[in-house]
């Protein structure tokens, strides 16, 4: 593949069942980008509608972008896309891990690999370069995701990047990942990576990755990305007053500050004031431990880690003692959910805020080596429901349920967690099955609408069974319209960081109306108006980009940047970014709204495969429903009231028919349509849709 730069120029295919091992031109794919526009072509191509997650006939994607390994600011993700094991349907679904694996992929020279087939033995795949071998990994089954990186570190060298699965995964424990750096997880496809016997994935790449700009104009953009980008989430101002601040919110992640140290390094770091124009202070700015963990997470800070070519840390890594009691490392991290998810499993108990610190970092380091995901926190609320209910008692036998430790869960005792993620993760007995996604398990076990109906449950699809994301709360209809259209949440953060940036709600108003055309694109934060079409705009413009990073495997946690930290530039950040790098690595000249459509051409393609797996057109109906609970909040409220985040139905349903239309699909059913599949160069994918009579109207 000559032509462009960016891209190394060719895909990974390995066959579990005949061991086959072969190489093909990325140059059929690059209309999709890379990532998850890599994944869901090939997944289009080549997995049959009616394919079970764990069948021998699904694949999975593991990809990246042309952009990543350049060594461009916050572009090393890894996006994984393969069918969901723990969907009721089986649908198409991503995961996403950040670290050093997409980079080191594409150094080897591989921008995807495709994992096809089944092994009939454990084995693991070692690449090094153009070399690449299944090996057997009998020894390893059965070990957890530490040991396991650690021995395939042991063979290859510790400069090996390694994906790998714990006994979760193994075991098919449908929430379970995969995970590289110990703590860089894709939640979702762990058990398909042990459906087809594979352990894990060691690669060393000895090579580079070309871009075709001239270096000055590369170093320039570069230049200009370090100087308008935020904290974590692109939150654009301090967490406090700071004298080169004229805004601040305390909900911040920008939380550097005089006397805020990394508390357990080995010579206490003070983060300080770090000004905008200091790039070389980029990487205090985030304190993501005193977001997630507490006013502990301070004394307990080693550093802030991350991905490669990141200025913005937000892993916090830490040292508590305390977990040695527990029998596990002193030593954890993570990020965000990866800490937080592990408190609602102890939610029953008014715990206090040593015991939650606790709770949390326990909880992070028994399941990141297990392999465990917990679906931002909808397990823990899951297991609440079944235990107050009284379902667990009607549902497991008696001797079994007798043996789980529910005084130390109704303690609040973080114990509790090693005995409960063991069952979960080794699949023992009939509790491990509340690991098998929401929607099975409350079909298995007999929910009743009241566990869909309940807003501290926070499911959003009563149809999929998985929870908000950035839904309702966040820009009322935009974040509502953005959490229908995957068949998981979305882990969409476009719209997100813009809302959150942290600036006055006046001024982003007004860049709201310079980017979608209209103030009325964004409301003031739970004081909703009706749906218009601005809303719709934004949130398509908001999947779009979610499409365009993942599968340029850029960080959707920080691009768009909408917003910057410059007072000179009006606080605007600037959009075309990504078609900039774009331009500049691969040496095609596009236009930000060239990559827009790019971008909309993969999402459009996402619709057209679950389409295609559900075998219906009625996409508003049997696929994008909402839970009770958005409509029935706040009971004394109305729909538009100040104080409420409330929906109303009949707006809703507007809103999704504004919004299929401004994506190009069918008002009534949300399908699309044979016209824009065609527009967006997908003929032959409008012409099969046709052939199974799924093409609306």
């Amino acid at each position: 593949m000559p032509k462009y730069k960016g891209w190394a120029g060719k895909i990974l295919r390995v066959n579990l069942t005949n061991g086959s091992v072969t190489a093909e031109d990325t140059a059929d794919y690059i209309d999709y980008i890379g990532g998850m526009g890599f994944g869901y072509k090939i997944l289009w191509d080549e997995v049959p509608a009616g394919t079970d997650a764990f069948d021998e006939a699904n694949k999975i994607v593991i990809g990246a972008g042309p952009i990543t390994g350049t060594g461009v600011p916050c572009t090393a993700r890894t996006n994984i896309t393969s069918l969901l094991p723990m969907n009721p349907y089986n649908l198409v679904g991503d995961g996403h891990m950040g670290g050093h694996f997409s980079p080191e992929m594409k150094y080897a020279g591989w921008d995807a690999i495709i994992i096809e087939g089944k092994s009939n033995k454990p084995v693991w795949l070692r690449i090094e370069d153009d070399k690449v071998t299944i090996e057997d990994a009998s020894r390893m089954w059965g070990q957890g995701i530490f040991d396991t990186t650690a021995q395939v570190a042991s063979i290859m060298g510790k400069e090996a990047q390694i994906a790998a699965i714990g006994q979760a995964g193994e075991n098919l424990v449908r929430l379970s990942n995969i995970m590289t750096n110990g703590n860089h997880s894709a939640g979702g496809h762990g058990a398909v990576f042990g459906s087809k016997k594979l352990k894990a994935i060691g690669i060393i790449g000895t090579g580079s990755v070309k871009y075709a700009a001239d270096t000055r104009e590369w170093i320039k953009l570069n230049d200009h990305v370090l100087s308008i980008i935020g904290a974590n989430n692109q939150h654009v101002v301090p967490s406090t007053p700071q004298p080169w601040a004229e805004y601040h919110d305390p909900n911040s992640r920008w939380t550097a500050q005089k006397g805020l140290y990394w508390g357990a390094a080995d010579k206490e770091v003070e983060t300080g004031i770090c000004e905008p124009k200091n790039i070389n202070k980029i990487g205090f700015r985030t304190m993501k431990a005193i977001k997630d963990l507490g006013e502990m997470g301070e004394e307990h800070t080693v550093r802030m880690g991350g991905c490669q070519s990141c200025p913005v840390r937000c892993h916090s890594h830490l040292e508590v003692p305390e977990l040695e009691k527990y029998g596990k490392s002193r030593y954890v991290a993570n990020t965000c959910m990866g800490y937080s998810s592990h408190w609602y499993i102890l939610k029953n108990a008014d715990l206090t805020e040593k015991a939650t610190f606790i709770t949390k970092t326990l909880g992070a380091q028994l399941a990141d080596d297990y392999g465990l995901w917990f679906n931002y926190g909808q397990l823990g609320r899951d297991l609440w429901y079944a235990y107050n209910k009284g379902i667990l008692k009607d549902v497991l036998p008696a001797d079994e349920y007798n043996s789980i430790p529910w005084d130390k869960y109704e303690a609040g005792d973080p114990d509790f967690l090693v005995d409960f993620y063991r069952r979960l993760a080794y699949a023992e007995g009939e509790l491990s099955h509340i690991s098998d996604g929401s929607a099975r398990v409350a079909k298995r076990w007999g929910f009743e609408d009241d566990y869909w109906d309940d807003v501290s449950m926070k499911q959003w699809s009563p149809v999929m069974g998985y929870p908000l994301h950035h839904a309702n709360e966040s820009n009322g209809q935009v974040g509502s319209l953005i959490n229908l259209v995957f068949n998981r949440d979305p882990m969409c953060h476009s719209h997100q960081n813009f809302i959150h940036s942290g600036l006055p709600i006046k001024l982003n108003k007004e860049i709201a109306a310079e980017v979608w055309g209209s103030e009325a694109a964004l409301d003031i934060p739970a004081n909703y108006t009706p749906m218009n079409e601005y809303k719709a705009k934004f949130a398509k413009w908001s999947l779009v980009k979610n499409a365009l990073h993942d599968s340029m495997t850029v960080c959707n946690w920080m691009f768009p940047m909408v917003t910057s930290p410059l007072k000179e530039r009006n606080y605007r950040g600037d959009t075309t970014i990504e078609a900039q790098y774009f331009s500049l690595t691969t040496g095609m000249d596009v236009s930000e709204e060239e990559l827009d459509e790019m971008g909309e051409r993969i999402i459009t393609l996402h619709r057209a495969l679950t389409v295609k797996q559900m075998g219906t057109t009625d996409m508003r109906n049997e696929h994008d429903q909402i839970c009770n609970w958005v409509f029935d909040m706040d009971p004394d409220k109305k729909a538009f009231d100040a104080g409420t985040i409330k929906m109303d139905r009949d707006d809703m349903e507007k809103a999704k028919t504004m919004f299929y239309k401004e994506m190009g699909w069918d008002g009534k059913t949300g399908a699309p349509t044979y016209e824009t599949l065609e527009r967006l160069g997908m003929k032959e994918v409008a012409d099969e849709l046709d052939s199974m009579g799924l093409i609306p109207g």
